[in-house]
C-alpha cells in the first residue's frame, strides 16, 4: 500500500513477501494517507504549524503514551502464550523498554516548551484511543490483533514524523528532535520488524480473527486521524 510520495519498507509492499497488511493498506488506502499525511503533519513539514497545536499534541501525547505501555505490555504477555517464535518477545520487549525513554523525553519537552502535564486533562479523542488500547489488553483478543494494532500505532508515527524529514521539507528546527525521535531509520526498521510478525501471525489465524484485525486496524487508523483533529483543536477538551 501507500501514498506514493511516501519512502521506506513500510510503503513498499508488493512482491512476493505481500501479506495481509500490505493488503488492507490497500484496500483503506485514503484512510491510511489521511492518518499518515494529516495537515498537522504537513503543516509541520512546511514550517507552517502552529506551536499551541504541537505544545496540545504533546500533552495529550504524554497521557497515551502512558496508557501505551500496559498495552504492550499486555501484548508481551500474549507473545509469551501463542507465538509461535519466542524471538517476537524480544521486538516487544524493544518496543516496551524504549517507552520509559520516550516518557522522559515528554516530560523534558515539556520544561522547554511550558506544557504543565500534571494539569492537563485528556480530551475526547484521547480518551477514546485510550479506552481502544484497553480493550486490547483483554485476554480474549487474540495475539494477532493485537498485533496488528501495535505495527499500526507505531507505523503511523513513523510514516508521519518520517515525511517531516525528506529532503525539500521546511521542519522548524524546534521540531527537529521530535520527528527524529519517529522518522528515524532506526524506527523504520523496527515497524518493519512489527509488520513481518503481524503478516505472519495474519497468515496463520482463522479467518474470525483476521475480519476482527482488519476491523481493529480501521479503528487505529481513524483513532489517529482523530488524534491529530484534535490537536490542531478541532475538538473540545
Amino acid at each position: 500500500m501507500a501514498p506514493a510520495e511516501a519512502q521506506g519498507s513500510e510503503t513498499q509492499p508488493g512482491g512476493n513477501d505481500e501479506g495481509m497488511i500490505e493488503t488492507w493498506l490497500r484496500k483503506h488506502r485514503l484512510l491510511y494517507i489521511g492518518a499518515t499525511r494529516h495537515p498537522f503533519i504537513l503543516s509541520i513539514r512546511d514550517g507552517i504549524v502552529d506551536f499551541s497545536s504541537f505544545k496540545r499534541w504533546l500533552g495529550q501525547d504524554y497521557i497515551f503514551v502512558r496508557a501505551f505501555v500496559p498495552f504492550v505490555a499486555g501484548l508481551l504477555l500474549k507473545a509469551w502464550r501463542e507465538s509461535d517464535d519466542q524471538s517476537d518477545i524480544e521486538v516487544i520487549l524493544g518496543g516496551l523498554a524504549a517507552l520509559n525513554d520516550e516518557i522522559a523525553w515528554f516530560k523534558k519537552e515539556a520544561l522547554k516548551w511550558d506544557v504543565q502535564l500534571s494539569s492537563i486533562a485528556p480530551q475526547k479523542s484521547n480518551q477514546d484511543y485510550c479506552r481502544l488500547l484497553e480493550s486490547l489488553t483483554d485476554p480474549a483478543v487474540e495475539y494477532a490483533e493485537a498485533m496488528t494494532a501495535f505495527w499500526a500505532i507505531e507505523a503511523v508515527y513513523q510514516q508521519s514524523f518520517g515525511h517531516c524529514l525528506e529532503d525539500g521539507c521546511r521542519t522548524p528546527p524546534e521540531l527537529g528532535e521530535a520527528c527524529q525521535r519517529w522518522g528515524n531509520q532506526g524506527f523504520e526498521q523496527y515497524c518493519s520488524s512489527l509488520r513481518k510478525i503481524a503478516n505472519r501471525c495474519l497468515h496463520k489465524a482463522s479467518d474470525d480473527v483476521r475480519r476482527r484485525a482488519e476491523v481493529t486496524l480501521l479503528h487505529v487508523l481513524q483513532q489517529e486521524v482523530a488524534f491529530w483533529n484534535m490537536s490542531c483543536g478541532d475538538e473540545e477538551a
